[in-house]
């Protein structure tokens, strides 16, 4: 039986603690131990979770063969470039890094070192995701709602990197096709940076997305809808469900001063293999690393969906 991948967690924070509790079930891998900036924190999350905490990245790094980084975005890029310099494989959360160009970089030195670096898009590794793909073949029209109460942890981005980010990744994985042009608006209400944005990407391939993210919203919803020309697909994230709506009849009905519609629709639920994403995502990243699969979201993908986050962004601030 082949070796136990030895990986460390870098980063103990909301996302880091997610992290380890997972890691550690893995089958394939083995959880050396991680590694906080807050060495207290450290010393509390590695005597919970029964794993060793190292006092520095350097000797962490000597210990492992890969690791996931889950500190905050402005040092996704410096401790991404350190793990690769180093000879490791990379899980990095979303997005890769604060800049394309940062982005750009990871993604070249991966490749250089011949090193596996995955971008933790969570969404990717949702049951129902995993079987969108193989039903939306030909999208019209995209319609993505991830909206959410506000959670001060997160500080350091705006709706656009913190949330939306995951809809943008899934739709340019469904639609396939170039950005054309896009129009977008977004407004602060709690924060430094924008909370709520909305934007309309138009493909080359005709297809029109709509995206609306919001983190000041007194409800969770996240839900995606594809309109195609024989079916229209609702998702659900949060349940992991799939609905299927086909029109079967439609009429008008006339009656003394009304005229009436009538549509009725067959509704077809897809079965779907739940799973923890987080633990989808983390078995993935070691299937790569032992090259028995290829990466879902591999570097070069994310730089585009870095990509047009960004030019959301310019034209929010723009308007």
């Amino acid at each position: 039986m082949t070796d136990r991948v030895k990986i460390g967690v870098i980063g103990t924070g909301h996302m880091g603690q997610y992290h380890v509790n997972v890691a550690k079930t893995l089958s394939d891998a083995e959880l050396v131990g991680i590694y906080d900036a807050d060495g207290e924190r450290a010393k509390q999350m590695a005597e919970k979770h029964k794993t060793s905490a190292f006092s520095s990245l350097e000797d962490l790094m000597q210990k492992v063969e890969a690791v996931i980084v889950a500190v905050p975005t402005f040092l996704h890029h410096e401790i991404g470039k350190k793990a690769l310099l180093a000879g490791k494989h990379v899980l990095v959360e979303k997005p890769i890094a604060e800049t394309l160009e940062q982005a750009k970089e990871l993604v070249e030195l991966s490749l250089k070192n011949d090193r596996v670096l995955l971008v933790g898009h969570v969404e990717r590794f949702n049951g129902a995701v995993l079987e969108l793909g193989k039903i939306a073949v030909q999208p019209l029209l995209v319609e993505s709602r991830r909206l959410a109460p506000f959670n001060p942890r997160i500080k350091d981005v705006g709706v656009v990197l913190d949330m939306m980010i995951h809809d943008i990744d899934i739709v340019l994985n469904l639609v396939k096709s170039p950005v054309k042009h896009l129009n977008a608006v977004g407004a602060k209400v709690v924060s430094e940076h924008e909370d709520i944005a909305s934007v309309v990407l138009h493909f080359e391939n005709g297809t029109i997305a709509n995206i609306s993210a919001s983190r000041c919203t007194q409800s969770k919803i996240r839900t995606l809808n594809v309109s195609q020309q024989d079916v229209y697909i609702t998702l659900d994230f949060s349940d992991q469900e799939i609905e299927l709506h086909r029109q079967a009849t439609s009429d008008i009905l006339l009656r003394t001063g009304e005229i009436k519609y009538r549509q009725e629709s067959i509704v077809e639920k897809i079965f779907v293999h739940k799973d923890n994403p987080l633990k989808q995502e983390q078995e993935h990243f070691v299937k790569c690393i032992r090259k028995e699969t290829d990466p879902i979201v591999y570097g070069q993908s994310d730089i585009q969906t870095l990509e047009i986050a960004y030019r959301i962004l310019e034209e929010i601030h723009n308007n």
